[in-house]
């Protein structure tokens, strides 16, 4: 059995795999990422590092992909394989980090039209009450420290790295993303040495709350397929 290492999003906890863990865990023992004490992202490689245990498959969710691939490059000896969901390796402009650094978060001048809307969400199930709760819910449990450390975080062009990390890969997108374009999730798997490309349709960003059965199905088939060895 191999051992997984999931690494959340964007003021996400770890109810963000609640639906995803019973269908991974299937597979081996869950470790959940901390990303929530630092304020970059080596440090937080650093930090799942040394708490994660000595070989794993790693999948990073959203911002968890851009620790996810600072970390595979980091102690490549260790990483079995590593997905990448609904995640990207484009650089922030200036522009972004500051409006970040101030509590803007992607599409906010959107959803000031559109109170109560998440548009993290498939345009279907942006109102969903149970999924609006859940994702308020961990934002309230992390609090503003976590949201600060998490807005601070410096995210560089990495398409190149991309290409020096050689274990299998998985990048998955979402057709219906509206916080991180297709074009920049399937840019990924382009430069990756040894890549999968799936796409999960009917889905916004949150793919582990919307799609849960799908996206771990996606895990499993590719966990089972190119990383059992």
């Amino acid at each position: 059995m191999l051992d997984l290492v999931l690494l959340p999003g964007f003021m996400c906890d770890s109810d963000l795999w609640r639906d995803v863990a019973p269908d991974l865990g299937k597979l081996g023992p869950l470790h959940y990422g901390n990303v929530y004490q630092d304020d970059t992202l080596e440090g937080m490689a650093r930090r799942v590092l040394t708490e994660a245990p000595k070989r794993f498959v790693l999948v990073g969710f959203s911002m968890g992909g851009f620790v996810a691939r600072v970390l595979t490059l980091m102690a490549p000896e260790r990483v079995a394989g590593v997905a990448f969901v609904a995640s990207s390796a484009r650089e922030y402009s200036e522009a972004e980090h500051a409006r970040r650094l101030q509590g803007a978060l992607p599409g906010d001048r959107l959803k000031r039209a559109n109170p109560g809307v998440a548009l993290g969400l498939h345009p279907e199930r942006e109102r969903d009450p149970v999924l609006l709760d859940r994702m308020r819910d961990m934002q309230r449990r992390l609090g503003p420290e976590v949201r600060a450390r998490q807005s601070a975080l410096i995210r560089k062009d990495g398409y190149a790295d991309l290409e020096r990390i050689t274990c299998p890969s998985l990048v998955v997108a979402c057709r219906q993303d509206r916080l991180r374009s297709f074009e920049e999730t399937e840019r990924m798997a382009k430069h990756l040495p040894n890549a999968r490309f799936e796409v999960i349709e009917d889905c916004g960003h949150m793919a582990p709350l919307e799609k849960p059965h799908e996206l771990a199905a996606l895990l499993t088939g590719w966990i089972e397929t190119t990383t059992a060895a």
